[in-house]
């Protein structure tokens, strides 16, 4: 899934995107999208590391798409956005120092994905009710179609996001290939003043404060240019603090509705990136596709009981590793191992 970051000019953005990837914005790709992966670090792996000292460790990582910086005035917004649509879910930089207005910003920013995603849907609903008019092969079908999408476009005239209605199995199918930016998970991170006293007050103004953070970015991607001894003299003099990149990671992570599980052993220990709900099978699918044809079962431990156990001989003597089926449901931190032919 690629996470799309996007926000005002000067909101700080590329900022972000420069300090999770450890890659600088491209001059030349000003006016496009530019990509780069960012490992997702997880405490566990340390303590797992301790009990099966690997030979190799492995991260899963996340893909970030940094975007033209949108306009105030909405100049070429549809396009800019265009770059994004296929993103799974969006991270919202908003510029909160200096006296700018983050909320004003949001609101006009999910403006903008209104009228986008309003577009989209009147014109299918437009065409379809062309098509409709003709004897079809499929006229059952598209009429089906038309009369799923035509509330969600009275959603979208009333300037309600598509995320905050209850939608049927049909429209679920209907938009699916249309990747609408109201319907997309988010995440919000207010970019603050290096000094803010109270950044944590952005956070109780966000509409999901769980899927919020409050950051000064340039002072972030500054601090990671740093060597570890220069960085902490920096902070102690300053009066300032290095950011846990890795937890704001895994914060974007589970608002993208996915979720990690491990595979550990002597030669690797690795997480592995699964939409959250995702069964063993399709867990095992992730590992490699032969492993799902052949799925048998997984045996199934969790990484707490690992660790707080010291040794998998200890897990299964507190019967504590479990044999599930195909259907199993996988949780977070869930250790696979699994049986195939």
């Amino acid at each position: 899934m690629k996470i799309g970051i996007i926000g005002y000019q000067g909101s700080g953005k590329s900022s972000l995107f420069a300090w999770l990837t450890g890659v600088d914005p491209d001059p030349a790709q000003a006016h496009t999208a530019q990509s780069a992966m960012t490992a997702i670090t997880d405490p566990r792996v340390e303590q797992l590391c301790e009990i099966y000292r690997p030979k190799k460790v492995s991260h899963a990582a996340l893909e970030l798409v940094d975007t033209p910086g949108l306009s105030r005035d909405h100049h070429a917004s549809a396009q800019k956005l265009a770059l994004i649509r296929e993103s799974g879910c969006l991270v919202i930089v908003l510029a909160a120092y200096g006296g700018a207005d983050p909320r004003a910003d949001l609101t006009s920013l999910e403006d903008d994905f209104l009228l986008a995603d309003h577009d989209i849907v009147s014109n299918r609903i437009e065409k379809l009710r062309d098509q409709v008019k003709r004897p079809r092969p499929n006229r059952a079908e598209l009429e089906a179609e038309l009369a799923a999408l035509a509330p969600l476009l009275t959603t979208l005239d009333g300037g309600s996001p598509l995320r905050d209605a209850e939608l049927s199995a049909e429209q679920h199918r209907a938009i699916r290939s249309f990747q609408l930016f109201s319907n997309k998970r988010r995440f919000l991170i207010f970019n603050t003043d290096d000094g803010d006293p109270d950044p944590q007050r952005f956070i109780a103004q966000a509409p999901e404060p769980e899927r919020a953070a409050a950051i000064s970015l340039s002072l972030q991607r500054e601090l990671a240019r740093m060597d570890q001894a220069e960085r902490a003299e920096f902070c102690a003099e300053m009066g300032v603090q290095a950011a846990d990149r890795g937890t704001l990671v895994r914060a974007v992570m589970h608002a993208s509705g996915q979720m990690l599980f491990f595979t550990a052993g002597e030669k690797e220990v690795r997480t592995w990136l699964i939409p959250q709900g995702a069964t063993a099978v399709e867990a095992a699918g992730c590992i490699h596709t032969d492993l799902a044809k052949g799925f048998i079962r997984a045996e199934v431990m969790q990484c707490e009981d690992l660790v707080r156990l010291g040794s998998e001989r200890e897990v299964k003597a507190k019967n504590l590793m479990r044999q599930e089926h195909r259907d199993y449901v996988i949780q977070d931190g869930d250790i696979l191992n699994i049986r195939h032919n």
